[in-house]
């Protein structure tokens, strides 16, 4: 099943203006506000959508509003969703709505959908970095930053689910060609889908049954640099930082994660690794030298001749 990746998340909230400005800031295009839906899409069409109450095509989880109600996968072609259709009746219910997209659940009773792709190319520049030992990537005279510098959020990277049962959650996701890239022991697996080579769009946390949903969801961005561009003026607009900036083990990610209004936390990342078949599963307890390679404490402003930078 060659699944290439996320689409769309889809959520219900309480507050449809305070995350329409959150969504907006964070670097997203709103394309649409009409009832009952709001959209807003990263520079390749792959979005976020927030309605107030439940979305009326996907399948009730029960959680609590805000939460996610339903994750929306891509494929290149219709034979990819009848495969997908075969593989999930054998034990559930499907059903296809009007615009030919397949609604389902998981086995955590998370709304799943796969449609045929609409992501459009990626206009963005190159991030060009210069580096002794080999040719200069970047002309001379050509500066690489910018205060007025584009960070704008990519593509739909990956979404973290909080799961009761993560071996039966990982048996489930392998029924529809996803591959187990790495794992923390005792936690759960990061995977990636068959048409991807990105470390993992998935990863799941094992949690106690009172504790089911969202954990959080990110976007690429074009660099490292962009993660910090981003999430410095995201940050100076007065959203409250999480985790972050660092660059995780795992992935070997760039990421920093801000609260949100969602229902879960949100995140910005860049350069994730890349893998093949051939890729052989690390596992790892999870702890604070396996989850991130180095941690900044992002602070404000400073410079020589000022009052010195606080000491920890």
């Amino acid at each position: 099943m060659n699944i290439i990746g996320l689409e769309t998340l889809v959520f219900q909230v309480d507050d449809i203006e305070a995350c329409h400005e959150f969504l907006t800031d964070y670097g997203l295009n709103c394309v649409n506000t009409s009832a009952p839906i709001s959209r807003y899409e990263a520079l390749d069409g792959t979005a976020i959508e927030i309605c107030l109450g439940h979305h009326p095509t996907a399948p009730r989880n029960g959680l609590p509003s805000p939460s996610l109600i339903e994750t929306i996968y891509a494929v290149e072609k219709q034979s990819d969703l009848d495969e997908i259709r075969q593989e999930l009746e054998k034990d559930r219910q499907v059903s296809v709505d009007e615009h030919g997209v397949l609604h389902s659940i998981d086995d955590e009773k998370f709304a799943l959908a796969f449609k045929i792709t609409e992501r459009r190319p990626i206009e963005a520049p190159n991030d060009l970095t210069n580096a002794p030992g080999h040719p200069a990537q970047r002309p001379v005279n050509k500066v690489a930053v910018d205060p007025e510098m584009s960070a704008k959020p990519r593509t739909l990277s990956h979404v973290v689910y909080f799961v009761n049962d993560a071996d039966k959650a990982e048996a489930f996701y392998q029924r529809l060609g996803f591959r187990t890239t790495d794992k923390f022991q005792g936690v759960g697996p990061f995977m990636r889908p068959a048409g991807s080579d990105d470390h993992h769009c998935l990863f799941m946390i094992q949690t106690p049954p009172f504790v089911k949903g969202c954990e959080h969801f990110t976007f690429h961005m074009g660099s490292g640099t962009e993660v910090l561009v981003a999430g410095t003026r995201f940050k100076e607009k007065g959203y409250q930082s999480f985790w972050g900036p660092g660059r995780h083990l795992f992935g070997s990610n760039w990421f920093w994660y801000f609260n949100s209004p969602l229902g879960c936390h949100i995140e910005y990342d860049a350069d994730m690794d890349k893998h093949d078949d051939t890729w052989a599963v690390r596992q790892a307890p999870m702890s604070a030298d396996t989850s991130q390679l180095f941690l900044f404490s992002a602070k404000d402003k400073w410079a020589p001749g000022g009052a010195p930078p606080e000491k920890h």
